[in-house]
């Protein structure tokens, strides 16, 4: 693909407001991305929130937009995702849990799985003791850094 036709196709991201462009000819592909200002985010409620008005320009946000306040984690030491996945407790739907609260674990002892990419990823104790708190749900999607388990 040639450079004059590379920046017609990014005027035209840029022109039109697009957030993403994909071109296709032949064996040749490029795909163009641009990143969305804060200015152009949306908000789109959850299913269960009720819909608010839209803060206008130059109109502060409602204190109820303000970012939320994280839940206190209990004193102990947080064992984090280490990945993006989905949480499980168990290693096969309905069998025994790998943890449970009160449990005594030590190092190296497998807290859950983590699948990612249709991999399981065993997730192990880096810290020994007992289980304060398991803060996922069986089958949620966590995130990478995500607290998982406080360990006391």
């Amino acid at each position: 693909m040639d450079l004059r036709k590379l920046k017609k196709l990014i005027d035209l991201v840029q022109e039109s407001g697009i957030a993403e462009l994909e071109v296709k000819e032949g064996e040749e592909s490029v795909r163009i991305t641009r990143a969305v200002g804060a200015q152009q985010t949306v908000f789109l409620p959850s299913p269960g929130m009720a819909a608010l008005p839209a803060a206008t320009a130059g109109t502060p946000a409602p204190a109820a937009l303000a970012a939320p306040e994280a839940p206190p984690v209990p004193d102990g030491h947080v064992v984090k995702s280490p990945m993006v996945g989905t949480f499980y407790r168990a290693s096969t739907p309905g069998g025994k849990v790998f943890v449970e609260v009160g449990d005594s674990v030590s190092v190296g002892d497998v807290l859950c799985i983590i699948e990612a990419m249709k991999l399981m990823n065993e997730i192990e104790a880096d810290h020994g003791g007992t289980i304060k708190q398991i803060l996922a749900e069986n089958g949620q999607a966590v995130e990478y850094g995500q607290p998982l388990f406080v360990v006391g």
